[in-house]
């Protein structure tokens, strides 16, 4: 199998002889392959492999997070007769539904041969093998003292309400068999209980985005939920899987982020709803360094800026750099390219003036930090002044890494992206306002 695709997903790619002529050779035929996990799954919904305590599964919606929990609770099950086995859900009735009675549940998974009995009035599952289950609710930690388990599957760890005391009342059950374990599926947020998980020893995390399982999901599903969420921190978060945490002290929070987000972008993209039209640019220090940072910003009749490109390019020589801001002044007609001259002022200018000679170029020259000079970009946020014209991922990590007081703890080196943008809406918003604009290379 390859790293995303199941061995099923493998043999619908080959001609219907080579993968018949397969599953015989491998003993296999359409009755044994419903309950198949192995033909069926990612190797992502694989349990991992090498010696491990607790299995974290933080994906997207619908990546297949609770079958990958269902199948692990039903190979141990069969696997160790008269095992004990704790099902923990944020309540009683989301562990029913979704651990037991749903589409991806166990009695849905399980075959008929294996003989698994439901007792709902006792919460319970049996395995003719003597192996059971017990659905608990982390809404009671305290329904997991007194009972032991071999292993358990806890599911939605991130929405438990008493998430850190039910999971370690959880772990003290695990005193049961030789090697007792737990499968946690989740989707990501960075509430305590998930933020300690990931580093703790012993803790194998696997995962990944709505995405990976489109094979199985509704094509018109996928396709809606990223055009609606895609790049947005609810996307990143519920779409591909993202623990998105924001900086002790940032400038910049994510929530400040989404609500600047602009609901629609129809007026972002018509270009004469705007009087002025500003690139930010922050140049590399050198060509295998920093990405250049080239952020558009514009400004609308009624005051509000609003960031309509990111362009930065990384990795890239003075003169491709210097392309790219001249293409982006001429895509949104800006009357303005301002650009950061600590590094050399006079070679950014003559590099953007040899791109484009009619370039209006102005140059910069940082006296503060980075994180000073953005501060009162900042406070245009928090006054509902600026707006995003859709999402920009790689330039709204950098602006949540910068910390007030000075220090970055964001991607990268620098924040090269943010750098740009403080320029830019410096310049629109916070400066004298000028009304030329470039129409063409």
């Amino acid at each position: 199998m390859t790293a995303d695709m199941s061995f099923a997903q493998e043999l619908m790619r080959l001609d219907p002889d080579v993968a018949e002529a397969m599953l015989a050779r491998c003993g296999l035929d359409g009755g044994m392959l419903r309950h198949c996990w192995d033909f069926w799954a990612r190797p992502a919904q694989m349990s991992p492999q090498g010696d491990w305590r607790v299995w974290l599964v933080m994906a997207g919606r619908g990546f297949g997070k609770t079958r990958a929990g269902a199948e692990w609770v039903r190979a141990m099950a069969q696997a160790h007769p008269g095992s004990r086995i704790a099902l923990v859900g944020a309540t009683i009735a989301d562990a029913r539904a979704v651990m037991v009675e749903g589409t991806s549940g166990l009695l849905s998974i399980t075959p008929p041969h294996e003989h698994l009995l439901w007792a709902p009035s006792l919460n319970r599952l049996v395995w003719r093998n003597g192996a059971q289950a017990r659905l608990f609710s982390a809404a009671e930690p305290e329904g997991l003292r007194g009972p032991e388990h071999d292993f358990a599957w806890a599911d939605e760890i991130a929405k438990w309400a008493h998430g850190e005391a039910t999971w370690s009342n959880l772990m003290m059950t695990l005193r049961k068999g030789i090697r007792p374990r737990v499968v946690a599926t989740t989707t990501p947020r960075p509430v305590p209980l998930v933020r300690r998980l990931i580093d703790e020893p012993g803790v194998v995390r696997t995962g990944g985005r709505t995405r990976d399982n489109r094979a199985n999901l509704p094509r018109a599903f996928v396709e809606g939920m990223e055009a609606l969420h895609g790049g947005t921190r609810l996307g990143r978060q519920e779409l591909d899987g993202e623990l998105i945490e924001d900086v002790e002290g940032a400038l910049w929070t994510r929530a400040m982020i989404e609500a600047c987000r602009a609901a629609s972008l129809d007026f972002a993209r018509d270009e004469r709803s705007f009087c002025r039209v500003v690139i930010g640019v922050d140049p590399p220090a050198s060509a295998t360094g920093d990405a250049c940072g080239i952020v558009a910003v514009a400004l609308d009749g009624d005051g509000y800026g609003h960031v309509i490109e990111d362009a930065s390019v990384e990795r890239a020589t003075p003169e491709c750099w210097a392309r790219a801001v001249a293409t982006c002044a001429a895509r949104h007609g800006a009357d303005r390219v301002v650009a950061e001259a600590n590094n050399g002022g006079a070679m950014v200018k003559s590099v953007l003036l040899a791109a484009d000679v009619a370039l209006p170029v102005k140059l910069v020259h940082a006296s503060r930090g980075k994180s000073a000079r953005a501060e009162p970009v900042a406070a245009l946020y928090e006054a509902g002044r600026v707006f995003h014209a859709g999402a920009f991922p790689a330039l709204e990590d950098e602006m949540c890494g910068l910390v007030a007081g000075g220090g970055y703890d964001g991607p990268g080196r620098s924040p090269d992206r943010a750098d740009a943008l403080v320029w830019a809406l410096t310049e629109l918003m916070l400066g004298k306002r000028r009304t030329a604009r470039v129409r063409g290379l």
